[in-house]
C-alpha cells in the first residue's frame, strides 16, 4: 500500500453525513447528497495537495450505498460510491455506520425538557430485558463493514484505506438544558458511539485498513460548549451545520488528525 505523502496520490473520499457536511457552505456535488466544499475530505485534499481528489460522501449513505445499492436522495439517485475508486487510488477514507446503527434517529429519541422523570430515561429503554438495542445493532453491521473494506481494497488494491471514526460529540453528563437530553442519557449515547468507534477499529485491524480515532481531539469541543468552540451541532445549532453533525472548524479539525496520519507513514 502506497504510504509516501511525499509523492502526490490520488485520493477518494467515502461516507455519509459525519464526513459529507450538511448546511455546511459551501454546498457542491449532488444537493442531495448535502456535501461541502469544506468538508473534512476536501480540508484534506487540499492539505495534502494530492493529485486528484474524488468526494461521493453522501448524507444518510448506509453501508450498502457504498457497495451495492445505489443512494436515493432528494435529488435523485446516486451511483454506489465504490465506483469512484480505481486501481490508481492511492488514499481512500471512509466514515460509514452511523446510519446502519440508527445513531442519530437513537439520539433524538432521548431529547427531553423534563428533568426529572424516570420515563424519559432513554438509556432505560434501549438496554430494558437486559438487551442494549444499539451494541446489538453495532454487532449486526460490523461484518458489513469489513466485508465494505474487502470491497474497497479489491477496486483499489494499492490504496491506503483510512476508516475515520465517529467524534466526542458529548462530555460527561451532557449539559443538560443547554442540550436537552438527561445526564445518564448522554453518557449512554456517547457510549454507544465509542463502542461503534471500537468495532469499527477492529473492523479496520482484521481487514487491512487503519482506524483515524476523531475522539480524542475532539474532547472539549463538543455540542455543550461555547458555538465558536464547538466541533460539532446540538439540537439548535449555532453555527452553519446540520444538527448533531460537524461544523467546518470540526471538519477542519478531522481533516488535520487524518492529514497527520497519512504523513506519519
Amino acid at each position: 500500500m502506497s504510504s509516501d505523502a511525499a509523492v502526490p496520490l490520488n485520493y477518494v473520499a467515502l461516507g455519509d453525513s459525519a464526513a459529507s457536511g450538511p448546511r455546511i457552505p459551501d454546498q457542491v456535488g449532488a444537493p442531495g447528497c448535502q456535501q461541502s466544499d469544506a468538508n473534512y475530505p476536501h480540508v484534506l485534499a487540499e492539505e495534502l495537495a494530492v493529485a486528484s481528489f474524488v468526494d461521493v460522501t453522501c448524507s444518510g449513505a448506509v453501508t450498502e450505498n457504498i457497495v451495492s445499492t445505489p443512494q436515493g436522495t432528494s435529488s435523485g439517485e446516486v451511483p454506489v460510491q465504490l465506483d469512484a475508486l480505481t486501481p490508481e487510488t492511492d488514499l481512500v477514507t471512509v466514515t460509514i455506520g452511523g446510519n446502519d446503527i440508527g445513531l442519530v434517529s437513537t439520539a433524538v429519541q432521548c431529547l427531553t425538557f423534563a428533568d426529572t422523570s424516570a420515563t424519559n430515561v432513554c438509556k432505560d429503554r434501549l438496554t430494558a430485558g437486559g438487551v442494549d438495542t444499539v451494541v446489538a445493532a453495532i454487532a449486526d453491521s460490523a461484518p458489513s463493514w469489513g466485508a465494505m473494506l474487502d470491497a474497497v481494497a479489491e477496486r483499489a488494491p494499492d490504496a491506503r484505506i483510512l476508516v475515520v471514526g465517529y467524534g466526542t460529540y458529548l462530555p460527561d453528563g451532557g449539559c443538560f438544558p443547554t442540550q436537552p437530553m438527561l445526564p445518564e442519557d448522554a453518557d449512554y449515547i456517547q457510549g454507544s458511539i465509542t463502542a461503534m468507534n471500537e468495532a469499527l477499529r477492529m473492523q479496520a485491524n482484521e481487514h487491512g485498513a487503519e482506524f483515524v480515532d476523531t475522539e480524542p481531539l475532539s474532547v472539549g469541543h463538543d455540542v455543550c460548549v461555547a458555538a465558536d468552540q464547538r466541533y460539532f451541532e446540538g439540537v439548535v445549532p449555532q453555527n452553519p451545520a446540520a444538527p448533531l453533525h460537524p461544523t467546518a472548524a470540526g471538519m477542519a479539525a478531522i481533516a488535520d488528525g487524518v492529514a497527520t496520519v497519512v504523513r506519519a507513514g
